[in-house]
């Protein structure tokens, strides 16, 4: 008896131990996408500030795009553990541009961006990525001017 006691008090540290690691694992892959998307935000704004527009042939441009794109999937989906280490990557990879004053704001239009149709963009961003190339991206594709919409709703909240 004594036996199946210690073996079942073992079963459970291991259990223990193997989930600890599973959300150490999944808060830092939020922590990476918020500093990810942090980033490519602060990037967007800059670019947008200067030359007023986005321009979709960049290959700086489209990987910013998608790695917000990614970061706005992942916030949407993201449950409350989730979204508290992404908001922390967010205002980190941001330089502070996204605080704690506006990052509500950002989340919340980061998740009006995960409903839209982003797979133009998305598919562009991912090829540039592996390639160095940009593929050409048209404004009239599918929600693609919906997506930069809704990306400068997002960057105006950082002003």
């Amino acid at each position: 008896m004594r036996i199946f006691k210690y073996l079942a008090a073992a079963l459970v540290a291991l259990s223990l131990l193997s989930s600890c690691s599973v959300l150490k694992s999944v808060a830092s892959t939020a922590l990476t996408k918020g500093t990810n998307a942090g980033a490519a935000l602060v990037d967007l704004a800059e670019v947008l500030t200067s030359t007023g527009a986005i321009d979709l042939s960049s290959i700086t441009n489209i990987i910013n795009l998608g790695n917000v794109i990614t970061g706005a999937k992942s916030a949407a989906k993201g449950n409350a553990s989730f979204l508290e280490s992404f908001t922390k990557g967010l205002i980190s990879g941001s330089k502070n541009a996204v605080n704690n004053s506006n990052v509500s704001g950002v989340i919340s239009g980061l998740k009006g961006l995960a409903n839209l149709d982003t797979s133009a963009i998305a598919t562009a961003a991912a090829k540039a990525a592996v390639t160095g190339v940009v593929p050409a991206v048209s404004n009239s594709a599918p929600g693609v001017s919906d997506t930069v919409s809704q990306l400068k709703n997002i960057l105006n909240v950082l002003k």
